[in-house]
């Protein structure tokens, strides 16, 4: 699950106008991934934030429910009939486009695509809570959430305040609407994890990737045997 999505449930659920607490609960869901660019020897897992969610301190509280939310939201999504059934499509697919590659490459590129689709909707449809979700990280106290993630995490960096930052200011999540433009963040992706760049093959792909995501948007998002708090796409 991607950033946008890991949010949406306490964008949705709460009033965020005044209140910071929820606030660095959205941001926070997505510390896992953000830690991962940072350092990808500093992990933020549960067992770290799970002491911290009766802190007294509601900046303590906020990211470790955030942190929470993002292992939780891990499990179910991709333990989903949906999600896995999709990623052997898409890795399928993927592997006709990249001759001679039936390794690790189809299969982890499926994966993140179907996350980075998702949110796209959402973008494409909802707009408004991507905007919502970016402004966000105007008001929350970074500082205050990187001295919660050193604790929690064990790992010290003082990196945190400045990747929240350049997420605000790219706006990457609106590139994922544009099929030229998502391929390019793919690729971005390929590079950071040291695998070979997608042809644009893979490319002129994309828009029966996005048509199949936008079909099974609803089943991808849907709690097992709960209802989905996600909202409908309009």
């Amino acid at each position: 699950m991607n950033f946008l999505c890991h949010a949406l449930p306490v964008l949705t659920s709460s009033s965020l106008d005044s209140a910071v607490e929820s606030a660095v609960e959205a941001v926070c869901t997505g510390i896992p991934d953000f830690l991962s660019v940072i350092d990808r020897k500093i992990r933020a897992r549960a067992r770290g934030a799970e002491p911290y969610l009766g802190s007294d301190d509601p900046v303590m509280r906020a990211v470790a429910r955030g942190i929470m939310t993002h292992v939780d939201d891990d499990r179910w999504f991709h333990g989903g009939e949906t999600f896995a059934r999709l990623n052997l499509e898409f890795a399928v697919a993927l592997r006709d486009r990249l001759p001679g590659d039936s390794g690790f490459r189809p299969s982890f590129v499926g994966h993140i695509l179907i996350e980075m689709l998702l949110d796209a909707n959402y973008i494409i449809h909802q707009p408004n809570w991507a905007e919502r979700y970016y402004d966000l990280f105007d008001v929350v106290p970074k500082e205050q959430i990187q001295v919660c993630v050193n604790r929690i995490s064990g790992k010290p960096t003082d990196r945190i305040p400045a990747t929240l930052q350049r997420f605000a200011d790219a706006r990457f999540l609106y590139d994922y609407v544009d099929d030229d433009s998502l391929l390019m963040r793919l690729n971005q992706v390929m590079a950071r994890v040291g695998l070979a760049a997608l042809p644009d093959e893979v490319g002129r792909w994309l828009p029966q990737a996005r048509e199949e995501v936008l079909r099974n948007h609803e089943r991808l998002l849907s709690y097992p045997g709960q209802s989905t708090p996600y909202p409908p796409l309009e």
